[in-house]
């Protein structure tokens, strides 16, 4: 998925003219707090409500602030990662979208790029979650996925968790089957730890719910 195809169609950009009231305004209704400031397709930078809030001054011009933000935007051919690491990296709630040209074509909140990671992760399909905890060099997806298959399932999605000063890490497999029964004999029988495993469609929201909160908290929105 690509930063192009994750473009608010609602939220507009500032104008220099644009009072810093005005911009307030607008963050508020779309609940960010990140604007970005355009004039003739250029992008001059990202306002924020501190910045506005620390000049005191709501009538001013959201030109005449100063933009603080080093190159706050992603090229529209980046992919979905490389936008959630400039988020998490400048603390962001909105990310412009350039042209490879540099010329502004829209915006991407990060309530947007949770839904796009909640698409990626099988959310709404059914199924069941198990987290393995290994060691980091025991690691191997093909062998985890061989086990899934075996039993005549599929791995719908997955993601690692790394522990710091550790050598564990967790897998978090989402698999297109709600009872995972034969699946977890299976990963025993090969001798991986199951860290936890959910069956039934309420706790997989639950987790899934979860690790977005988790991943909001992350990007400290």
């Amino acid at each position: 998925m690509l930063a192009r195809d994750l473009i608010s169609e609602v939220i507009s950009p500032l104008q220099p003219s644009d009072t810093g009231a005005k911009g307030l305004h607008r963050m508020e209704a779309f609940r960010i707090s990140h604007l970005p400031v355009v004039n003739h397709g250029d992008l001059l930078g990202l306002v924020s409500d501190v910045d506005i809030f620390d000049r005191n001054r709501a009538d001013m011009p959201v030109g005449e602030y100063p933009l603080s933000i080093f190159d706050p935007f992603v090229h529209e051919h980046q992919h979905l990662y490389e936008v959630i690491e400039l988020v998490s990296r400048l603390s962001l709630t909105a990310v412009p979208v350039l042209t490879e040209k540099h010329k502004y074509l829209g915006v991407i909140t990060v309530q947007q790029l949770i839904q796009a990671l909640g698409d990626m992760a099988a959310v709404n399909m059914p199924g069941g979650i198990i987290v393995l905890e290994l060691n980091s060099n025991d690691y191997s997806l093909a062998q985890i996925a061989r086990i899934v298959e075996d039993n005549d399932a599929k791995i719908l999605s997955s993601y690692t968790t790394l522990t710091a000063d550790s050598l564990k890490m967790e897998v978090t497999l989402k698999i297109n089957q709600v009872d995972l029964t034969s699946i977890i004999q299976s990963f025993l029988r090969y001798d991986y730890t199951i860290k936890a495993s959910f069956q039934g469609s309420n706790r997989n929201e639950d987790i899934l719910r979860n690790n977005y909160d988790q991943f909001m908290m992350y990007l400290n929105v």
